[in-house]
C-alpha cells in the first residue's frame, strides 16, 4: 500500500492552502504564492507526504501575508479547554467500561476529530460531544486490538506519538488505564517540536495535565519523519517495544517503517477513503506491516 502523495492528496493539499491564502490578500499577491506553491509539489517525491511541505508553507504565508506559524493558536486553545472540561467524565466513562483498555483506545481515537486543519471549517465541539457519548460502541478491529494488547503485555516501553492539541488530552484518559492494566510499562508522550497547524507541542500537554514524561520529536512538520527527528526523539523510538501513533499525518510518514507501529485515527480526507477502503469518519486500528495493509 503506498502512502505517498497521490493525485488525490496534492489536489487537497493545494485547494486547502490557496483556500486559506484567498482569504487574507489581493489577486496579485495570491497568484504569486500559488505559483510557487505549485512548484514545491511538484518537487515532492512520489513516495512522500505533502506534510513534509507544511513548514515551507508556514514560511510562505508569514512572507506573502505575516502570518505567524502558530495560525491554529486559539483553536489549540479552545480545543485544550473543551477536553479537560470533559476529561473527568471521560476518565470516570473509561475507568468504568467492562474493558477499560478497549474504552481507552475508542476515547483516544474520537479525540482525533479535533483537527482544525483536514476537517477545514468543519469542526464542532457540539459534534464531537454526541460522538463521545456514544464513544463506546465503536467498531475496532478485534484482532488489531488483541495483538495491541498482548505487546502491550510484555513491553516494557511505550512510545505514545500523539497528534493534536485538545486530542491529547483524551489521549491521556487512554495512558491511564494502560498504566493501570499494564505497570511495568514505561509510557512516554511525543509531540511536535514546535508549532505547525494545530498539532500538540508541550505547551499543549502541560495544558491538559499529562501526566506522563513529554519529549518533542525536534521538528515543525506533521507526522513523524524518522531522517528528521531529533535525538531524544530518536532514541525513544529506537528503544520502545511498543508505538502508538495517532492521526493520518503520522500514518502517511511512518507507515512501512518496519516498527512495531500501531496507527489509531479517523478517515478524514479521500486519500484515506481510497486506501483503507472506509468511508469517511471511520475509527481505524491499523498495525503496522512490512508489505500492505
Amino acid at each position: 500500500m503506498s502512502i505517498g502523495a497521490g493525485s488525490v492528496c496534492l489536489e487537497c493539499f493545494l485547494r486547502k492552502n490557496v483556500a486559506t491564502a484567498r482569504a487574507l490578500g489581493d489577486d496579485e499577491r495570491l497568484t504569486l504564492y500559488t505559483k510557487e506553491l505549485m512548484g514545491l509539489l511538484s518537487q515532492l517525491p512520489a513516495d512522500k507526504s505533502t506534510t513534509l511541505l507544511v513548514p515551507r508553507v508556514s514560511e510562505m504565508l508569514t512572507r506573502y501575508y505575516g502570518i505567524g506559524n502558530d495560525r491554529f493558536a486559539a483553536e489549540k486553545k479552545a480545543s485544550n479547554a473543551f477536553a479537560l472540561e470533559r476529561f473527568p467524565q471521560a476518565d470516570a466513562l473509561v475507568a468504568g467500561a467492562e474493558d477499560p483498555v478497549l474504552a481507552g483506545i475508542q476515547m483516544a481515537i474520537l479525540g482525533n476529530y479535533l483537527d482544525f486543519s483536514a476537517l477545514q471549517g468543519n469542526v464542532s465541539f457540539e459534534k464531537l460531544d454526541e460522538m463521545l457519548r456514544d464513544a463506546l460502541n465503536m467498531e475496532l478491529d478485534s484482532q488489531v486490538v488483541a495483538s495491541l494488547k498482548k505487546d502491550l503485555s510484555g513491553a516494557r516501553k511505550l512510545l505514545y506519538v500523539t497528534d493534536n492539541a485538545g486530542e491529547i488530552c483524551f489521549d491521556r484518559v487512554l495512558a491511564r488505564q494502560l498504566q493501570r492494566a499494564y505497570p511495568q510499562l514505561q509510557i512516554t508522550f511525543c509531540v511536535k517540536g514546535a508549532p505547525t497547524l494545530n498539532d500538540a507541542t508541550r505547551e499543549d500537554a502541560a495544558a491538559v495535565g499529562v501526566e506522563f514524561p513529554v519529549i518533542d520529536n525536534g521538528t515543525c512538520s506533521p507526522g513523524t519523519d524518522l531522517d528528521q527527528l531529533g535525538e531524544e526523539a530518536e532514541q525513544a523510538f529506537r528503544e520502545a517495544d511498543v508505538i502508538l501513533s495517532k492521526g493520518m499525518a503520522n500514518v502517511e510518514t511512518l507507515f512501512g517503517c518496519g516498527l512495531n507501529v500501531y496507527y489509531a485515527f479517523l478517515v478524514k480526507c479521500a486519500h484515506f477513503e481510497a486506501l483503507f477502503q472506509k468511508p469517511h469518519m471511520t475509527p481505524m486500528l491499523v498495525k503496522e506491516q512490512k508489505s500492505g495493509v
